[in-house]
């Protein structure tokens, strides 16, 4: 059932279109009105996602906003709302705007606003005329006139986008709709549409006919507070924040001066140094950031202003942002909320609910469980090689697992708060965790965190050093210190050329040995030559890290092999380490080391085949390929670790 209130979805042509084409189907059964799709240049063309809409979801409205006339000539845009308005009769609106004259320029496309306004007109007058099934002079002499091929559109109408008084005559005069731009103002909003009012009342037309529609960015949290902070680190509204006008600073009450420090750390890709200079004013001004109910009630106050059909567009497009933009939208859209006068911010308190939740969730990001099976796998394959020489003991094995477990989140989490003090970290790091960054866990309740992870390793040691003697000593404190000073002083040795022989050692010969001596009280070859894969994989992890990250490491000033020796040895090492793993396991099948069982681990090759095709993708520059390397070769480590673990286990039964 539609709601008592216009309202609809805005979404930026990014991610999967199914993804997109599933939330404009819940749109549709919410009641929202239309489902609006950004076109922003250097993402994904906008055309694609709403086809996708207009064929496989019925009864909602389609938006194209705002198509641009510099870029795509008229008759293409005929043609393409030709096309979609037979897959959804009479529910495409066209938006028409020059978009930002940043994009232009880096297009090397001349601009100005005038411009703008007299390329719209031209546009509108051309759409209008090849819809009717007209026939158009030629652009040049002595060429045959321009025939429209497809038959005349149903009213399809047009929305003039733009943020200049030109633009807004031309809205007046010439359009059906307005569409006011992502990151407007209310106030800018207001002196806009007495602009474009003047204008239509000049140009004859009534002012009530123009419909006004506007994306309105939102970020949705439990408290106005956590929305702000989240939205003041996303790239996205750095970007927008850096490249307000000053016409739309000064609209709203704010000098240009603070935009550009912000526009300065934004180029020098600071984004940390540009995240703090982001007022929470400013972003209040701009941004939609609250709980759902505040988000709804500053919908409402866009439509007093004149906006009667607020496009609501999540900045961080996922599925809990959109889910809860939706129920704003309908909180908004069935008249349950009008534009009630905001919590100070000083005066929001959460719930005990909600701070345990966060703190949980920002506890559990930061550990990065995704990567523990670098730490499970060497103890399983201990614990099972203790088994096969017939003295596994469970005690002492989960012990050992819970150790090195804890130890693993020690590092992590040490890991982590060394790599946002060097600035290794930052809001744009294609990283797995961004809870430091992001303000989702404050830096001392990080290292209380660590701390209290490799206490707990301490404890394990200390009673496994009661069961096994002094050799578990010597093995702890060279853990603790491998892991404390992965990242931290005095060694940090993760940003030098010896990370990855360490990780090596560490995590693969180390652990294995270590554990099965832990679970046994046993020395045997067979440790070494099982730890010689597991190590080969967990290295390969470290570095899969390194390569990604050579551009963030080199600015940082880190020396890591990949900064030293460059993107293609970068790629080829990679390469030998996760091939490596595999040979090394058939050389101990071969040389009478390893049972013949452990030859399940080679189940994993489809594994090995995808990142090998991802590591080529990458060494030809494709970053994007080899963006989640390290969570996709902890996988394969995964994997391969697990499988090598039941091969020991099944011989170990067989044994018996």
């Amino acid at each position: 059932m539609p709601l008592a209130r216009r309202v609809g979805l805005g979404l930026a042509s990014r991610g999967k279109v199914s993804d997109c084409v599933a939330w404009a189907e819940r749109a549709r059964s919410a009641g929202l009105e239309s489902v609006w799709f950004h076109d922003s240049y250097f993402e994904r063309d906008a055309v694609t996602y709403a086809s996708a809409v207009a064929a496989q979801v019925e009864e909602i409205g389609v938006g194209l906003g705002a198509l641009n006339p510099f870029t795509r000539h008229p008759v293409l845009i005929a043609m393409t709302v030709s096309a979609l308005d037979e897959m959804a009769p009479s529910r495409i609106r066209l938006g028409l705007g020059s978009a930002l004259p940043l994009r232009l320029g880096q297009m090397g496309i001349p601009y100005t606003p005038e411009d703008a306004a007299t390329r719209t007109v031209s546009t509108i007058d051309t759409l209008h005329a090849l819809w009717k099934g007209e026939r158009l002079p030629p652009g040049k002499p002595g060429l045959p006139p321009l025939q429209p091929m497809f038959p005349p559109v149903h009213r399809v109408p047009i929305y003039v986008a733009g943020y200049r008084s030109p633009v807004m005559v031309v809205a007046g005069s010439h359009g059906d709709g307005y569409l006011a731009r992502p990151a407007e103002s209310i106030p800018g909003l207001l002196k806009l549409l007495r602009v474009m009012t003047r204008a239509a009342r000049d140009a004859g037309r009534d002012p009530q006919s123009i419909d006004v529609a506007g994306y309105l960015l939102t970020f949705i949290d439990e408290t106005r507070r956590d929305a702000l902070n989240r939205a003041k680190r996303d790239p996205f509204v750095i970007y927008m924040m850096s490249i307000l006008s000053d016409v739309t600073l000064r609209r709203a009450g704010f000098e240009p001066e603070n935009r550009d420090r912000i526009a300065a750390k934004w180029r020098a890709e600071d984004y940390t140094g540009a995240s703090a200079l982001i007022a929470d004013e400013l972003l209040d001004a701009y941004i939609l950031c609250g709980t759902r109910r505040e988000v709804a009630e500053r919908a409402h106050a866009y439509h007093e202003a004149g906006m009667s059909l607020p496009l609501l567009q999540p900045v961080v497009q996922e599925e809990a942002q959109v889910a809860a933009l939706l129920e704003a939208a309908v909180l908004y859209g069935s008249g349950e909320v009008g534009s009630a006068a905001r919590v100070a911010l000083e005066e929001q308190r959460k719930t005990l609910t909600q701070r345990t939740r966060g703190l949980l969730g920002g506890l559990w990001e930061i550990a990065r469980p995704f990567s523990f099976t670098a730490s499970t796998v060497p103890v399983a394959a201990g614990g099972a090689l203790a088994a096969l020489a017939g003295a596994f003991d469970p005690w002492l094995f989960l012990a050992t697992l819970v150790g090195a477990v804890a130890l693993h989140v020690g590092t992590n989490v040490t890991n982590e708060i060394y790599d946002v003090r060097k600035g290794v970290d930052t809001i744009v790091s294609p990283r797995a965790s961004h809870a430091i960054v992001k303000g989702r866990i404050s830096e001392r309740a990080a290292y209380r965190f660590a701390i209290a992870a490799f206490a707990v390793a301490v404890l394990v040691g200390l009673y496994l050093t009661s069961a096994r003697g002094w050799p578990i000593v010597a093995l702890g404190i060279v853990g603790l210190i491998g892991g404390y000073t992965y990242t931290a002083p005095p060694f940090q040795y993760k940003f030098g050329p010896v990370g990855i022989p360490l990780v090596f050692l560490l995590m693969g010969p180390l652990m294995v040995i270590g554990s099965f001596y832990a679970v046994s009280g046993l020395f045997d070859l067979r440790a070494v030559a099982a730890s010689i894969p597991v190590g080969l994989l967990v290295a390969a992890i470290l570095h899969g890290n390194e390569w990604r990250d050579i551009s963030e490491d080199a600015r940082a000033g880190a020396a890591t092999f990949s900064v030293r020796a460059g993107r293609g040895a970068a790629h080829w090492l990679y390469v030998a380490l996760v091939v490596g793993a595999y040979l090394a396991l058939s050389a101990g099948v071969v040389f009478g080391l390893l049972p013949t069982w452990t030859l399940l681990a080679m189940l994993s090759l489809p594994l090995l085949v995808r990142q090998i095709r991802s590591s080529e993708l990458g060494a030809t520059g494709q970053q994007r390929a080899i963006a989640m390397i390290d969570l996709e070769t902890a996988q394969l480590h995964a994997a391969f670790g697990f499988l090598l673990v039941a091969g020991l286990v099944l011989a170990a039964l067989l044994a018996r």
